[in-house]
């Protein structure tokens, strides 16, 4: 037993949960087993015990990340103080474009993770109309009403879900940059030059190197 000690300090639950989202992501939820984290890890499967009734009890947890880091951004971003639709839309796709915020790997994870579980599938049909009631929120906010608000917040979510599950990968900077395009599509008029310079600022800001 004190032999084990120094093991179940190092393997807090934070560390199994960080394997799991490892694994997870790259390999789906069949590939998350007690076992294997625990080879992954050098730990003995005992230790896992210490911070987790069962696997059942780690796949919770790992949707809890799940619920917390992707949709609670989206919900937190559309409530966000804005003067103009644009400037709403803009800090909605700031999720978009920084992947700090919203996790898209993950993401997709749960999404085909549900095709097989229907218990996760209902709730991610339930976030997902979460989701989409705050972005029609948005619009209507600054005056879009009905079907209209309803359809252009469907397109604004159906945008980004389609980027990450066609798994189209570009820089950045591209990425911000096509956001100030989007943000006239969907709000249906041009941002302000000013809104666009301070969205684009931020994202310059957080790239490493020259500015493009």
């Amino acid at each position: 037993m004190d032999k084990d000690l120094p093991t179940r300090t190092r393997a807090t639950r934070e560390v199994w949960l960080a394997a799991a989202y490892d694994v997870f992501v790259s390999d789906g939820i069949e590939a998350v087993k007690i076992m294997s984290l625990a080879k992954k890890l050098n730990l003995t499967r005992t230790g896992f015990y210490w911070h987790f009734t069962d696997l059942a009890d780690l796949h919770d947890a790992v949707i809890d990340i799940w619920q917390s880091r992707n949709t609670g951004i989206i919900l937190d971003r559309c409530a966000a103080p804005a003067q103009s639709l644009c400037g709403a839309l803009f800090n909605l796709i700031d999720c978009w474009v920084d992947a700090d915020l919203f996790d898209a790997p993950l993401d997709l994870a749960i999404r085909n993770w549900a095709r097989s579980d229907e218990r996760l599938q209902h709730l991610v049909d339930t976030t997902d109309q979460n989701r989409l009631l705050a972005v029609t929120k948005v619009f209507e906010h600054f005056g879009v009403k009905g079907e209209a608000a309803h359809y252009r917040a469907l397109t604004v979510i159906l945008t980004q879900t389609g980027y990450y599950s066609m798994h189209i990968s570009e820089p950045r900077w591209k990425r911000a940059v096509a956001g100030c395009h989007y943000v006239e599509v969907f709000a249906g008029e041009k941002p302000s030059s000013s809104e666009i310079t301070a969205f684009l600022k931020r994202h310059r800001s957080t790239l490493s190197g020259s500015d493009p």
